[in-house]
């Protein structure tokens, strides 16, 4: 997706949460995931290494070895509000 679609989805879903209903996303966007959800669930080649609130997940020494390189996600380095 390009930056606008990713945008348009991100809109959409925080409509569908704000009606109350839960939405089960599968996404590697990271900065994404991090961005919108409330819990996220972590998985390592189908194997769950984390499962947190984002703040938590971000600063995971398992999740960052898989997901974000070395070093942990600062979020104004990473768009997301605190």
């Amino acid at each position: 997706m390009n930056a606008t679609e990713t945008e348009n989805l991100k809109e959409l879903l925080l409509s569908i949460r704000a009606s109350g209903i839960t939405v089960l996303l599968i996404e590697h966007d990271v900065k994404f995931i991090l961005g919108l959800c409330d819990r996220v669930a972590v998985l390592d080649y189908g194997k769950k290494i984390a499962e947190d609130v984002p703040e938590k997940i971000r600063c995971n020494p398992a999740v960052i070895t898989a997901y974000l390189g070395t070093e942990p996600i600062i979020p104004a380095q990473a768009g997301i509000q605190p």
